[in-house]
């Protein structure tokens, strides 16, 4: 224990603890504490800090994942996109007023095998009646793109024109994610809003697709879309 009549007596010798006592600090032990205060304060502020900015980071990867950040290999721009709420897909679309249409492109995650589909639905906002188009791999190994009208919820999914005009249609397999390209002349009767639905199956057979799963996101894949 320290006893500072020791120091008071041989004055010549120096009192390792003197700094650390006054009249406002009488206890040696004071100074340590503060000392971890402050550290444990700063240490604190730098958790803070490393909170921020991966905070920050997770903003910025959310960011980029949005349709609004993603670069088609054709170099296709479009004026407006939304992530639709389901099965991670994603509408671009530029509309035409003066010819009430629509340049768009459908977007899904998909592996090579699965297929695609996304339609409009003039007359009401389920599957069944909607006016679509599906993509997948033909069996001769080239991606196709057509359309075809779903008249039930047993569809044959055979080629079909629609009950609105379809042009410039393609599709492509890019970066894991299946695309359909399209411009549509829009029904007139519908100005610029409609019913839409989107699907996604994982195989195909006889160059027909196979049914998509009857649960989940997949029954909920539906929507309005407003073009304007």
């Amino acid at each position: 224990m320290f006893h500072k009549g020791i120091y008071e007596t041989f004055p010549t010798l120096t009192n390792p603890y003197l700094h650390l006592i006054s009249p406002h600090n009488p206890n040696p032990n004071y100074s340590k504490k503060h000392q971890h205060t402050k550290m444990a304060t700063k240490f604190k502020f730098l958790l803070v800090l490393v909170s921020l900015a991966s905070s920050s980071l997770n903003l910025s990867n959310a960011d980029e994942s949005t349709c609004a950040s993603y670069t088609f290999s054709n170099n296709n721009v479009y004026k407006s996109c939304t992530d639709l709420p389901k099965l991670g897909a994603s509408l671009h679309y530029t509309y035409n007023e003066d010819k009430n249409s629509a340049d768009i492109a459908f977007r899904a995650p998909q592996t090579s095998s699965g297929w695609i589909a996304w339609g409009l639905n003039p007359k009401g906002t389920s599957m069944a009646g909607s006016q679509t188009i599906v993509a997948f791999h033909h069996s001769n190994g080239s991606l196709i793109a057509y359309t075809t009208p779903l008249d039930s919820y047993s569809p044959s999914m055979s080629p079909a024109e629609l009950s609105f005009p379809v042009s410039n249609l393609s599709a492509e397999y890019s970066k894991k994610d299946m695309i359909i390209y399209a411009t549509l002349g829009l029904p007139a009767e519908k100005k610029t809003k409609y019913n839409h639905v989107w699907q996604a199956g994982s195989s195909v057979t006889d160059d027909v697709p196979d049914s998509h799963p009857t649960s989940g996101d997949n029954v909920l894949s539906k929507g309005t879309i407003d073009f304007s």
